[in-house]
């Protein structure tokens, strides 16, 4: 589950701010998306893919 919600986030982040942060140095440029992916990542995808999760298993319990 946290590869299905890092990666996608990274690739747009890094799609939108790409040419922005070019000029970056390395850490710098990794500093700026984890400081952006992380909090998006666990407060905005991990509660909702956990709820998916959650339904998916209710559902096979009951079937």
């Amino acid at each position: 589950m946290i590869w299905v919600a890092v990666f996608p986030t990274l690739t747009v982040i890094n799609l939108m701010l790409g040419d922005t942060l070019a000029d970056l140095p390395g850490v710098l440029r990794t500093f700026v998306l984890t400081t952006v992916a992380v909090p998006i990542v666990i407060y905005a995808l991990m509660p909702r893919l956990h709820r998916i999760r959650t339904l998916i298993l209710q559902r096979r319990i009951t079937a």
